[in-house]
């Protein structure tokens, strides 16, 4: 499974994490998505309803960012690759959020959290991802 989608860096803001204040002022989350496919029929018709929209994965994970906070983003990536293996022709993905301003006490690079998601093989296929 070589075909993939990948939107990377994309920018919400929300209210997730544990302490109040993270609740009541939020804070910039980033996105990123990888989404394997089969691009046969795309390239062969060279239609947007024969793929996934990569505007769709955007609306996806921006409404879950800005959405309801959840206390960790683990829940949050879950949460969004869950969405994401359910649309027709998603045949894995992975969801990396990204938390820059995450309260700790040092200077660090990046906080992030990595959720995948595939669908079962079935007879006769195996994922490869």
């Amino acid at each position: 499974m070589a075909d993939r989608i990948e939107l990377i860096g994309l920018e919400a803001y929300g209210y997730h994490g544990v302490y109040d204040h993270e609740k009541d002022l939020g804070q910039k989350f980033l996105v990123d998505m990888v989404v394997w496919t089969d691009f046969a029929e795309a390239a062969a018709t060279d239609s947007i309803t024969d793929t996934i929209s990569y505007v769709d994965l955007a609306d996806i994970a921006v409404e879950l960012v800005q959405g309801p906070g959840n206390d960790l983003i683990e829940t949050l990536a879950a949460d969004i690759a869950d969405r994401i293996i359910a649309l027709p022709g998603a045949l894995a993905t992975e969801v990396t959020v990204h938390k820059p301003q995450a309260p700790i006490d040092y200077p660090f690079a990046d906080v992030r959290v990595v959720a995948r998601r595939s669908h079962k093989a079935t007879k006769g296929t195996t994922p490869s991802t």
